[in-house]
C-alpha cells in the first residue's frame, strides 16, 4: 500500500483550460463546483474569482501557462550551452523529415537563434571519464558573454553529461544569476538530442511558470500550493517552479485520472477517456491502468519526461468552422478562446462548434453555466445564416456539416489510441466529460460501435475532479549502458526519500522499472524491474515477434515514487449545478447510476 497523506479540513483543485477555469472542492462531506470564464492574459485572475468566499486549506492546480508558452513561442530568452563541435545539435535533430517527398516543406522550427547557441571546450566520454576537462575560467567568460546578450535562461547539455555530470556542475556554479537547466537532471538518459531538446525547453518555459506560481503564491497566503504533472501526480509548487517542462499537459492528465475514478466506481475499468472543451479534445484508453509514453512532441520538438500517453486534436466548443482555398470546410485548430470567444457569447464573429450545436438546439441558452451566462442564440443564427449563404446552402446543413466534421475529428483521435494500437473499441466504455463532450458522444460511439456510453455527474468539470484525487508522484531515470542498474536504483530511491521529506510528505513507494532491448537495437521497452527476465513475452506482446536467445541488456533504470492521497467520496451530495449538456440522438436511452453519472445505451442501430 502506498503512504497516505493526512486529509487538510477543505481540498480544492483548479484546472485552467483556455476558455473556462474549473473548480471542484472537497471538505471531507461535499463537493463543490463552480466554473469561471478564464482570463489569459493573466490566468491567476480567474483563480481567484473562483476560489472567492471558499476557505481552502491546500490547492492543486493544473496550468496551460507552459504550453501556452511554448506553443506562442513566448518562452524566456534561452542560451543553449553544449560541448564544442555539437552546436547545431538542436537544429539538425534526428534529420528525420516529416514531408518526405515535399521539397519546399519547411525546416525544423527554431527556439534558440544561432548567436545564443554556444560550445565549450571540454569532452566527457560514454563511461563518465575526463578527456578534456572544462577551464573554470573559460566559463566564467562565458556567463558574461550571456549577460551581455540579455540572456534570462540557460539551457546547459554537454556530451555524455548523464555519466559524468561534473562539468554540467562547474557551468551552473559559473552561471549563477541565471535560470539554468542541467540536462542531467533534467534527463539523465542517452540520446543526445532528446535530452537536448527537454533541456532547452524547460528552460525555455520555467521562468515564465516560476513568476507565475510565485505571484498566485504570494496571492493565496497560507494555502498549501501542488501542481498538477503531465505524469498523473501532484508535486510542491517550488519544484514546478525548477522543472516546469513536467506540467506540459497536467489538464488532460487531471481529465484521464477523474474519468478513470468515476468508471471504477460504477463498475468500469476499461475506459476510453473523451476530453472535449472549448478548445481541445484529448483521448486516451485505459485498460485496467493508464499507459505511458516517454515520447512525445510538442510543436517540432521532443520532450522526452513521462507522462500519461494521451492524444490531442485541436477540436474543442470553440474550435472556429472555416472554408479552406478549395472551398471545404475545416473546423479547427484554431479556436475562438475565452476571448473573443463563440459567436454566441456576445463579441466573437467567427462561427464555432458551440454555435452550431446552438442553431440544432443541442443548447439551452437561457441555462449555460447553470444560467449564469445566457447564451445570444439570435446572434449565433445571424452569423451562421450568412456563411450559409455565401456558400450556397441552408444554416441546418451548414450547422450539421460543422459537427459532423468536428466529429471526424475526434473521431480518428480515438481509433489512433485503440485500433491503430490493437485495441477493439467495442470492449470499452466511451468515457465522455468537458463542456461539449456530451453533445458529441453518442455519435462518436455510434461510428466506433461503442455500445455504452458513461457522463460522469461532474463531467464539466472532471478534469480538476482528477487533479483532486491524484497522488504525490515523481519519476527518476538514470543511463546505465554497460553497467549494474542497481546502485541506479539506490541513488535514485534516496534523492526521492530527500524530495517527499522536503515537500513534508512520507517515504514514498517506489516501484522500479528498467528499458531494455536486444543487442543491437535502436530503441527499448520499459518493463517491470521484476519482470525483466520475461522481456521475450514483452516483446512478442507488442511487436509479434521475439529473438529468443538473443542477448538483452539494460538502458536505462527508472523509478516512480508515490505517495497516495487521501480519498474522496464520489457519491457524496454536491450544490445542483450544470456545467455540461449531454445530446441523446434517436436509437439511444439513458438512465441514472446511483452516483448520479448518466448511462447512455444504444437501443438500435441506425
Amino acid at each position: 500500500m502506498s503512504p497516505v497523506l493526512a486529509a487538510p479540513a477543505t481540498r480544492v483543485a483548479i484546472d485552467t483550460g483556455g476558455t473556462f477555469t474549473d473548480l471542484v472542492a472537497w471538505d471531507g462531506a461535499q463537493l463543490l463546483t463552480r466554473k469561471v470564464r478564464s482570463t489569459p492574459d493573466d490566468p491567476s485572475r480567474a483563480i481567484l474569482q473562483a476560489l472567492e468566499g471558499l476557505p481552502a486549506a491546500e490547492l492543486i492546480h493544473g496550468s496551460t501557462v507552459a504550453t501556452n508558452a511554448l506553443l506562442e513561442r513566448k518562452g524566456a530568452r534561452t542560451a543553449f550551452v553544449t560541448t564544442r563541435g555539437f552546436e547545431d545539435l538542436l537544429h539538425i535533430g534526428r534529420q528525420h523529415r516529416k514531408h518526405l517527398y515535399d521539397l519546399l516543406a519547411p525546416g525544423r522550427a527554431e527556439l534558440v537563434p544561432r548567436a545564443w547557441t554556444h560550445g565549450v571546450a571540454e569532452r566527457t566520454l560514454y563511461d563518465g571519464a575526463i578527456e578534456t576537462p572544462l577551464d573554470p575560467a573559460a566559463a566564467r567568460r562565458l556567463a558574461r558573454t550571456l549577460r551581455r546578450h540579455g540572456i534570462e535562461s540557460v539551457a546547459v547539455c554537454l556530451l555524455h553529461s548523464y555519466a559524468n555530470p561534473v562539468h554540467e556542475q562547474l557551468l551552473a556554479q559559473a552561471l549563477d544569476g541565471f535560470y539554468v537547466s542541467l540536462s542531467h537532471q533534467v534527463l539523465p538518459e542517452y540520446r543526445e538530442f532528446e535530452r537536448a531538446s527537454t533541456t532547452f525547453i524547460n528552460a525555455y518555459v520555467t521562468p515564465l511558470m516560476a513568476r507565475y506560481l510565485q505571484r498566485l503564491a504570494a496571492a493565496l497566503p497560507g494555502l498549501q500550493l501542488r501542481i498538477m504533472q503531465s505524469n498523473g501526480g501532484q508535486i510542491a509548487v517550488d519544484l514546478a517552479c525548477r522543472s516546469a517542462i513536467h506540467t506540459i499537459q497536467s489538464g488532460p492528465a487531471g481529465g484521464l485520472l477523474g474519468a478513470a475514478a468515476v468508471a471504477r466506481h460504477a463498475g468500469f475499468d476499461r475506459i476510453i477517456s473523451f476530453d472535449m472543451g472549448g478548445t481541445s479534445t484529448d483521448v486516451s484508453l485505459y485498460d485496467g491502468g493508464p499507459s505511458f509514453t516517454q515520447e512525445s512532441e510538442i510543436g517540432d520538438f521532443p520532450v522526452r519526461v513521462p507522462l500519461l500517453d494521451i492524444h490531442s486534436v485541436g477540436a474543442g466548443g470553440g474550435s472556429l468552422a472555416w472554408i479552406d482555398s478549395a472551398g471545404a470546410l475545416r473546423v479547427g485548430p484554431q479556436s475562438a478562446g475565452a476571448a473573443p470567444g463563440p459567436v454566441c457569447y456576445g463579441a466573437g464573429d467567427q462561427i464555432t462548434v458551440t454555435d452550431a450545436n446552438l442553431y440544432l438546439g443541442r443548447i439551452d441558452p437561457s441555462q449555460f453555466l447553470s444560467g449564469r451566462m445566457r447564451l445570444d442564440s439570435g446572434r449565433a443564427a445571424r452569423y451562421l445564416e450568412a456563411l450559409a449563404r455565401s456558400r450556397g446552402v441552408s444554416p441546418g446543413d451548414l450547422a450539421r456539416a460543422i459537427v459532423e466534421v468536428a466529429n471526424a475529428n475526434m473521431e480518428r483521435a480515438i481509433r489512433r489510441v485503440s485500433l491503430e494500437r490493437g485495441y477493439d473499441p467495442r470492449d470499452f466504455v466511451l468515457v465522455s466529460f468537458g463542456g461539449a463532450g456530451g453533445l458529441h458522444a453518442c455519435e462518436l460511439a455510434a461510428r466506433l460501435e461503442i455500445p455504452t456510453v458513461l457522463v460522469p455527474r461532474h463531467a464539466g468539470v472532471l478534469s480538476a475532479l482528477g487533479m483532486l484525487v491524484a497522488d504525490c508522484v515523481r519519476d527518476y531515470s538514470q543511463s546505465v549502458l554497460g553497467r549494474p542498474a542497481e546502485p541506479a536504483y539506490a541513488a535514485l530511491e534516496r534523492c526521492a526519500a530527500v524530495e517527499f521529506a522536503g515537500m513534508g510528505l512520507p517515504a514514498p513507494l517506489c516501484e522500479r522499472l528498467l528499458d531494455l532491448r536486444y543487442r543491437g537495437q535502436s530503441y527499448e521497452i520499459t518493463v517491470p524491474y521484476a519482470a525483466r527476465s520475461d522481456f521475450d513475452a514483452h516483446h512478442r506482446r507488442l511487436y509479434g515477434y521475439d529473438h529468443q536467445g538473443r542477448e538483452v541488456e539494460a538502458v536505462t533504470a527508472r523509478l516512480r515514487a508515490v505517495a497516495a492521497t487521501s480519498p474522496l467520496d464520489l457519491s457524496a451530495p454536491s450544490p445542483p449545478e450544470t456545467f455540461s449538456s449531454t445530446y441523446l440522438p434517436p436509437g439511444w436511452d439513458s438512465s441514472t447510476d446511483p452516483a448520479g453519472n448518466l448511462l447512455l445505451r444504444r437501443t438500435t442501430h441506425v
